[in-house]
């Protein structure tokens, strides 16, 4: 009988042990299921952020689109059939760029320059075949018209100045009074670089994305041997001495704005002090609302991303200030915090697996509600800032409060992208609200994210910044083309006028004088009636 028993609690140790086991077992299976689809996740928003659609719209994201090769795009683009360009498409194309500038079709094409080409028979061909009598002109008639390209030139201008001696002095005293016109003052001393050649060159590095490098092999084929280190010297010493007081300037104007979206990106810098060349700096991006009365977009280098930098940019505004869910904008005192609705949708696509429907993931749910919001915002779009605000506490409030509501109940895995999204949208909840009370804010950081976009791609082409004097007159540079860009302005025509005035005005300008340099007075718009198109 004991032994009995005790064989009974023996088994029953044996059992308890290969449960025990089991439980460890299908608990380590958990765990490596939840790795697996963490590792999963990250795969495929690699793959994504790598080869997949850029665009956040749902169709790209619901659906499964092909993803088209870069590889073979002019093979797969290629259309034998397609229209080619017309003097009307080419003219219109090039107007709807130029909004301030609102010209007929017939007031843009007397804007271009036009040269007839009149085509004659030879002299034997002047002869009649039939009977052989001299032909007689009897009119002209059209043929057809294209679009010529003249390639740029480059010449030297050679200063002279005449010089003035007063013959009377010269025979009472002997000595002469004389005088000579005064010369333009020149952008560098010693130097030949002149307001058309450095706005070219910034132009066609910071507007276009074109590395001093590959500069200089352009200026070869003119015949002329510019190293990339004078280029450089040309762009460095003409913003170092004489663009900073319009930079300054600018930013005072956008300091005194309403609402200010922010973005960072990375930069990398050699001869930094302190820090390796591969270590990484900060582009900073600070731009005017949509619905600012003054578009300007500053940028700022700085060696880190402490919040500090944005604290001390932004020091005296007291405006709304919005950004990504970054925790170092919440040093910047004094401003209304505004979240980015296109980041708390981001997170969600992010969070989406494949074939995900609103029905079995929660991650689409909230792109589903993301959605929803974008759709009603832009009904409002194009309301008065009070009526913004009405139009969103009658049809958005609601449904941002539904949205936080079923929020509560989503209980993601530790360690999932669903598990970041439902974070990032508890931590950015009082900041994502606040659009609702400002009729003049935006509900996304787009804008501060396009503003940044041709630096972004720009760091492709040019890749880092040898010095930090390069990188702070490269966050001058793009400060005045984007903001030029943003009023309307082509950046070279404005460029090439600020360069011009700039060393008129002296070492320390006077305000009066930066004003009339800023892209939106008068004096600068008329850019856009004057450039031939």
């Amino acid at each position: 009988m004991a032994n009995r028993a005790a064989q009974k609690q023996n088994n029953r140790a044996q059992i308890q042990a290969l449960e025990d086991a089991l439980k460890q077992k299908d608990a380590k299976i958990a765990e490596l299921e939840q790795r697996l689809d963490r590792l999963t996740e990250l795969l495929v928003n690699a793959q994504r952020a790598r080869f997949g659609q850029s665009s956040e719209k749902q169709k790209y994201v619901m659906k499964n689109a092909k993803q088209m090769s870069f590889f073979n795009e002019a093979e797969t683009e290629q259309n034998p059939k397609a229209p080619e360009p017309t003097e009307e498409s080419v003219t219109v194309a090039m107007h709807q760029r130029r909004k301030k500038a609102k010209r007929t079709y017939n007031e843009l094409l007397e804007a271009l320059p036009e040269e007839e080409v009149f085509l004659d028979l030879s002299e034997e061909q002047k002869n009649c075949p039939k009977c052989g009598m001299q032909l007689k002109r009897i009119g002209k008639k059209y043929v057809k018209s294209e679009l010529i390209l003249i390639p740029e030139t480059v010449k030297i201008l050679r200063y002279y100045t005449y010089t003035y001696a007063c013959p009377s002095c010269e025979k009472d005293t002997g000595y002469a009074t004389i005088r000579c016109a005064a010369a333009p003052p020149s952008l560098m001393k010693h130097s030949l670089a002149s307001p058309s050649t450095v706005a070219d060159v910034m132009v066609k590095k910071y507007a276009d994305g074109l590395p001093l490098a590959r500069q200089e092999k352009i200026w070869k084929r003119h015949g002329l041997e510019l190293s990339r280190a004078t280029l450089a010297n040309w762009v460095i010493q003409t913003t170092q001495n004489w663009l900073k007081p319009l930079y300054r300037q600018l930013k005072k104007h956008l300091l005194e704005q309403n609402v200010i979206h922010a973005d960072e990106t990375v930069v990398q810098v050699h001869g930094e002090e302190g820090k390796p060349a591969t270590s990484e700096s900060r582009m900073w991006v600070y731009a005017s609302g949509k619905r600012c009365s003054k578009q300007i977009r500053c940028f700022e280098y700085q060696p880190d991303r402490s919040g500090d930098r944005a604290k001390t940019f932004l020091k005296g505004f007291k405006g709304c200030l919005v950004t990504d869910g970054y925790s170092g904008y919440n040093k910047v005192e004094g401003v209304i915090r505004c979240g980015c609705w296109a980041h708390m949708k981001r997170k969600w696509r992010e969070a989406m697996p494949d074939g995900a429907t609103v029905k079995n993931s929660k991650s689409a749910v909230g792109y589903s509600y993301c959605n929803r919001i974008f759709a009603w915002e832009k009904k409002c779009e194009d309301f008065s800032n009070e009526q913004r605000k009405e139009f969103r506490k009658l049809k958005l409030e609601p449904l941002v409060e539904e949205y936080y509501l079923w929020l509560n109940t989503v209980n993601p895995e530790e360690g999932s992208k669903l598990e970041e999204a439902v974070t990032y949208a508890r931590n950015q909840k009082a900041s994502l609200y606040t659009f609702l009370d400002y009729g003049e804010v935006d509900i996304s950081n787009n804008l501060a994210e396009n503003a940044i976009r041709p630096f972004v791609v720009g760091r492709k082409n040019w890749l880092f910044c040898d010095s930090v004097k390069g990188a702070d007159s490269s966050a001058i540079i793009y400060t005045l083309v984007e903001t030029a860009k943003a009023n309307g302005l082509e950046p070279y025509d404005y460029l090439l006028r600020i360069l011009t005035w700039l060393p008129c005005f002296g070492k320390t300008p006077a305000a009066e004088k930066l004003e009339t340099l800023m892209p939106w007075h008068p004096n600068m718009q008329a850019l856009n009636e004057t450039a031939d198109i």
